[in-house]
């Protein structure tokens, strides 16, 4: 079965070595890990995977060939404790959950503060300590319409308006293979050209009029260079319920990056607040204040914030409210200031159209940025790509 991993691997070009994978055949022989498929995903990249930027491309090729499979054949060993946690988690009927109460967002964080200060013991189950499992708005694997979660994995419900553990996203892959060429054509859209520069250009065509007006007698004519005047700040909303997109936002991400010569982007996680990063793996060190984008990159770039708009609407309205930290302004505030930048600015929206006024947090933002939402479709792009092109 490995040799058939190796294999592959290597059918979706990613650059592994024999040496590499004899590598890892000895951890195994070693028993470095156990016969958690997790195990060995962590060990398998470690020693196959060189690159940061294919972590990506290595993790698509992993889920495609381990799909349903959550041991290693061949290796023993007991039941490990995180999987009869994820056990305790409840499965509540529509009636259940509709009968939990949201708390608020004072009375949530003042709860929050009382249990922290109360309980002594671990929790599994049940509707009030912080623990695994239950209806409780405190911990993980259960569910709550408003809670507060603590631990690494999501139940995947989110209805987390706090996550209090050290998240990890990855950068997009911007070298995918288009499966259309859609994407690109409605981009195009958006590029002028202008003249300018020196002149140094043959125009042929007004030097073969010339000379024909001029009785044969050569005329040339010259133009000034073409160069591509669009300048395009792309924001990506990374993480969490993105990662059901990740696919057409890397497909928009390449596509951007083969038609616009002047190109800068950046990401953020859910709403814009004070500062975005480039780079994912480094996003907790390496931030960029908002205010230094907005004065480094000038009303002349036409800005294009891509994500889902899908979050808790106190993610946007109230201060702290950052799942993340404790941001000191809304995002509400935030996004005004970006988007008042920009005159020729737009948000692309991967979720369908249709469920747009099903979703609070969408409809806050609509109202923010007013009719310049649109979604990651082929009618969508080229909607949002003649907005941009609008005189103002």
């Amino acid at each position: 079965m490995l040799t058939d991993f190796f294999l592959h691997l290597k059918a979706r070009s990613l650059p592994v070595s024999t040496r590499e994978y004899l590598s890892l055949l000895e951890a195994l022989q070693a028993d470095v890990i156990g016969p958690s498929i997790d195990e060995f995903y962590a060990l398998a990249r470690m020693t196959l995977v060189k690159d940061e930027s294919l972590f990506d491309k290595f993790d698509r090729a992993f889920g495609e060939f381990f799909r349903g499979i959550d041991k290693l054949p061949g290796l023993s060993a007991d039941i490990p404790e995180e999987w009869l946690r994820l056990q305790a988690k409840r499965h509540l009927s529509p009636e259940e959950r509709a009968k939990l109460e949201k708390l608020g967002w004072d009375k949530l964080m003042e709860e929050f503060r009382k249990r922290l200060a109360e309980q002594k013991e671990r929790h599994a189950g049940g509707s009030k300590w912080i623990g695994t499992g239950g209806s409780s708005p405190f911990g993980a694997h259960g569910y709550h319409p408003e809670g507060i979660r603590i631990g690494p994995e999501s139940a995947g419900n989110r209805t987390a308006v706090k996550v209090w553990e050290q998240r990890q996203y990855r950068n997009l892959d911007d070298s995918v293979e288009l499966g259309t060429r859609n994407i690109k054509l409605a981009l195009r859209k958006l590029r002028r050209f202008a003249r300018e520069g020196a002149v140094e250009e043959l125009d042929l065509d007004n030097t073969i009029t010339a000379t024909a007006r001029n009785a044969g007698w050569l005329d040339l004519k010259m133009r000034p260079e073409r160069h591509n005047a669009v300048k395009v700040l792309l924001f990506f909303d990374i993480g969490g319920s993105m990662d059901d997109h990740v696919r057409v936002c890397e497909e928009l991400f390449s596509a951007c990056r083969g038609e616009f010569k002047h190109l800068e982007y950046f990401y953020f996680h859910n709403c814009v607040y004070e500062s975005v990063w480039r780079d994912n793996q480094r996003r907790n060190s390496s931030r960029k204040p908002l205010d230094e984008v907005l004065h480094t990159y000038g009303p002349d770039y036409k800005l294009i914030v891509v994500g889902d708009a899908t979050m808790s609407p106190y993610e946007i309205m109230v201060p702290g409210g950052s799942v993340e930290y404790h941001n000191k302004e809304a995002g509400a505030v935030t996004l005004r200031r970006l988007f008042d930048a920009y005159p020729a600015a737009c948000w692309i929206n991967p979720e369908p159209e249709g469920s747009w006024n099903y979703r609070q947090s969408i409809a806050l933002i609509r109202q923010i940025l007013g009719e310049r939402m649109f979604p990651l479709t082929l009618d969508g792009l080229t909607r949002a790509m003649q907005h941009l092109t609008r005189k103002r």
